[in-house]
């Protein structure tokens, strides 16, 4: 494949501020293919994973208790206010990038950049959290048949008695990103199936585990209080906000202006009432204090004599995780291509293959989060995710409000309810959720968007296609 680029002359903009007009976002080289239900899967794929099936049970013993619900609903109202912004961004802008580009349109480029900066980082890391949650229900499925596999394959250094690496967890980073490699048809129908499955072990779980709830075990309900509750919600938050790289396969979908804004709001509702249950059924099965810390479900049937059970939701914990590896993979590169193609980053990531991916930056982002999550424990690499998607939710919850107020005649498919209430409710939860992340936090991400400040004012300033008065577009042909 030859990428040929299409541009359209603009009138050249200096300043960081500077904003690329709303209607010459569209189309790029990546193929339209992805229905409305493929989209949805893709959503679900990404909200469904890691956050019940390997964080729940950690945050219930250690933060929240059975409050761990509680945390789940917290962190799922403060994403639904931030859903309906993105909803309404999704029917307008209908292309790769989701937050930076709509951060870039309407905020000017300083904002989008960091933004698409940021998101580069904390669905790298992601990536990596969710597969150490893959690899734990690996480890616990071959120990349940009698596999004795090697210690220091099993996790990060300090995890564990002879811990070196995640092997596991490295595996399927690497994986996904081949995959994801052999295109977006052969990658989203794989991706239905799994998510499929998934929602099946999901409702197995509820309706199995439900006849083996004691109330007694769901109190105190807040042992650790509200602000434990809180605590929980802030950690569990990006369980729930895999609507975010969905809408970065925007410029994948048919009719994205239309099914978009349905995928977002259909993906999180559906995903909230199966957390809500299954978390609830997770700790009325086992005491908060006994749960476990890896493959918390799985040791939940087991404690209660369905071993055999518990073996089936090690499976299908497995193959439903994948495809939150599969979703947040995908976000990662479009942001990316997103980016390049703007000019801020160099073109070279931008091209795409046979297949049309960017198979540049989705290697990248494989390599990357492998190296994660052979090496960083879950509970540090999930607490990195979370501050720079609640900032995510801030630019693009501003962001409707403006663009509302600015431009109130542009064509707009769905429109935020509740208009200006509901995205500064989004906007208040997600900074109060920011101050409950720890100061390690805060530092980590510190160090990343400086060296962002550094790449933005050496290079992707001078380089940017609007600064030079052009909006780019990449073609491919054979």
């Amino acid at each position: 494949m030859v990428d040929q680029e299409s541009s359209r002359r603009v009138t050249a903009r200096s300043g960081i501020l500077r904003r690329k007009p709303v209607e010459s976002v569209g189309d790029g080289g990546l193929e339209r293919s992805i229905g409305l239900w493929q989209l949805t899967a893709i959503g679900l794929g990404a909200i469904i994973g890691a956050g019940i099936f390997a964080l729940a049970g950690p945050v219930a013993k250690n933060d929240a208790g059975p409050a761990v619900t509680f945390s789940f609903l917290i962190a799922g109202v403060a994403s639904a206010c931030a859903a309906l912004s993105y909803a309404e961004f999704g029917g307008l802008i209908p292309s790769s990038g989701s937050a930076y580009t709509y951060g870039y349109a309407v905020l000017g480029e300083a904002v989008g950049w960091f933004i698409g900066w940021d998101l580069l980082l904390e669905y790298t890391a992601i990536v990596a959290v969710v597969a150490i949650g893959v690899s734990q229900y690996i480890a616990f499925l071959a120990d349940a048949v009698g596999l004795d596999l090697p210690a220091w394959m099993l996790g990060a250094p300090g995890t564990g008695d002879g811990h070196r690496i995640d092997l596991f967890a490295v595996l399927l980073c690497l994986g996904v990103a081949w995959l994801l490699n052999r295109g977006i048809r052969t990658s989203v129908r794989i991706e239905t199936w799994l998510v499929g499955v998934k929602i099946a072990i999901v409702l197995a779980v509820v309706v199995v585990g439900v006849f083996f709830v004691d109330t007694s075990n769901l109190t105190p309900y807040f042992p650790y209080g509200l602000s434990g509750a809180a605590t929980g919600a802030a950690t569990v938050f990006f369980a729930v906000f895999g609507y975010d790289a969905m809408s970065t396969a925007a410029e994948e979908s048919k009719e994205a202006e239309r099914n978009l804004p349905k995928a977002i709001i259909l993906s999180l509702a559906i995903a909230m009432v199966l957390y809500l249950l299954a978390a609830t059924v997770l700790t009325g099965m086992v005491k908060y204090t006994d749960l476990s810390d890896t493959a918390a479900f799985s040791a939940a049937f087991e404690s209660v004599g369905l071993g055999g059970f518990a073996k089936v939701v090690a499976v299908g914990a497995i193959v439903g995780i994948i495809t939150v590896l599969f979703s947040f993979t995908l976000g990662a590169s479009r942001i990316w291509y997103a980016i390049s193609r703007d000019g801020l980053l160099p073109a070279w990531f931008a091209r795409t293959n046979e297949h049309h991916s960017p198979s540049r930056p989705v290697w990248i982002v494989g390599v990357v989060a492998a190296g994660i999550a052979g090496f960083v424990s879950i509970g540090d690499a999930a607490e990195l995710t979370n501050i720079g998607i609640l900032l995510a939710f801030v630019v693009v919850s501003a962001a409707v409000i403006v663009l509302r107020y600015r431009a109130p005649d542009l064509p707009r498919t769905f429109r935020t309810p509740l208009m200006p209430f509901t995205p500064l409710l989004g906007i208040g939860f997600s900074l109060w959720l920011i101050t409950q992340l720890q100061p390690a936090t805060w530092v980590r991400f510190a160090v990343w968007f400086l060296l962002g400040v550094l790449i933005y004012a050496g290079y992707g300033y001078r380089h940017s296609k609007l600064g030079h008065g052009e909006v780019v577009q990449t073609k491919d042909t054979a």
